[in-house]
């Protein structure tokens, strides 16, 4: 099994030393392996890790007959458990001089609290996000294609084979929405959800309407909405906000969605987008969990349809925007209409070409790899 050093691993380790850590991401996105590189001597058969759905583990767990001597405890999935933070909080008050805890799971840890947030002020919360074009080394544009087509998640990048990336897809799909669903939310309509997570995949890029899914899957849009933030929750899915500024008539409300595994997607304009827009949310989760500043992904549209795919707002103020495009290409007039208009500091035109220039102080027209080394996107 090939394995990188992780991005988070260095900031995890200092904050070890103070509180618990807490780590979410997608199902197979590396998350135990990371805990379990942590370990002493990076072991995954050692008794430190607990995972839930492991009979023998979750005895342990509920009977709090926690391993003495290792430093290091690691709690997989424990969320799953419908008491699971006042057993933690136990474990952590009571345990703390002698084990430094990590808790990880595959859906959002913020969100399965079961009542208050009996653990503030105990943990600090990372978000492991899929590889990207810096942390696996991208040198050129045949491995960027690469990770486009093969997507983000160790398992398939490392073996980039196109069949073995179909059948890892099925199985993660089926065990998500089939099993964790299940475990996690009281939801019947299991299928329609199998049917709906297809439905949306096309809609990637462009603005998600609730409204024109139900009448398709002649379903309740209250119940669509409901499962897809279910989807959100258990990190197959993400949406994004318009930003809005009172200088211009903007659109305030409609949402994008985004998938976490773009390697979905066969439209290659689609695909791209989605693949920038994991990368700018990894950016500014990475920058929220480390450095605690608030971090958005938003877009920009106005009611005539002018749009930029990508604002950054850093502490509800943007920082900068990014247009998409697949190809070598002129500045989009958008940019230009935009930047007269809006106070945003910078904005960048991505792309797969190898052009780079700058035509305005402002406005950087920057092949994607060189985007992401200037930005620092982990």
């Amino acid at each position: 099994m090939h394995s990188l050093h992780r991005y988070i691993k260095s900031n995890i380790q200092d904050d070890l030393k103070q509180k618990m850590v807490f780590i979410g991401g997608p199902r197979q996105v590396g998350k135990t392996t990371l805990a379990q590189s942590l370990l002493v001597q990076g072991d995954p058969d050692s008794p430190a890790y607990l995972n839930w759905d492991d009979i023998k583990s979750k005895k342990l767990i509920k009977s709090g007959e926690l391993p003495a001597d290792e430093k290091i405890i690691i709690l997989d999935e424990i969320h799953k458990y419908k008491n699971w933070r006042n057993l933690i909080k136990g474990f952590y008050d009571k345990k703390k001089s002698k084990h430094q805890f990590i808790v990880t799971g595959s859906a959002r840890l913020d969100y399965y609290r079961k009542g208050g947030d009996s653990l503030l002020g105990r943990y600090h919360y990372y978000r492991l996000h899929p590889y990207s074009a810096i942390e696996v080394g991208c040198q050129n544009q045949s491995d960027i294609q690469n990770l486009l087509k093969f997507g983000g998640f160790p398992e398939p990048f490392h073996k980039s084979s196109e069949t073995f990336l179909k059948r890892w897809q099925n199985e993660r799909h089926q065990k998500i929405i089939f099993e964790d669903i299940r475990e996690l939310e009281n939801v019947r309509e299991i299928s329609l959800m199998d049917d709906l997570f297809d439905l949306i995949q096309p809609t990637v890029g462009s603005v998600l309407s609730c409204q024109s899914i139900s009448q398709q899957m002649e379903v309740n849009i209250k119940s669509i909405q409901k499962w897809i933030d279910i989807f959100d929750r258990l990190y197959l899915t993400y949406r994004i906000k318009p930003f809005v500024s009172g200088n211009l008539r903007l659109v305030k409300k409609t949402e994008r969605i985004y998938l976490w595994d773009w390697s979905y997607l066969k439209n290659e304009g689609a695909r791209f987008e989605n693949f920038v827009a994991s990368h700018l949310l990894k950016y500014c989760h990475f920058i929220e969990d480390t450095e605690g500043d608030k971090m958005e992904l938003r877009y920009l549209k106005d009611l005539d349809g002018r749009e930029i795919d990508f604002v950054i707002l850093k502490n509800k103020k943007p920082f900068f925007c990014v247009e998409c495009k697949v190809g070598e290409r002129s500045i989009s007039p958008n940019i230009h209409y935009f930047r007269d208009r809006l106070s945003i500091p910078y904005y960048y035109q991505v792309h797969l070409g190898q052009k780079h220039f700058q035509p305005e102080n402002n406005v950087e027209v920057i092949p994607f790899l060189k985007f992401c080394k200037k930005l620092g996107i982990p």
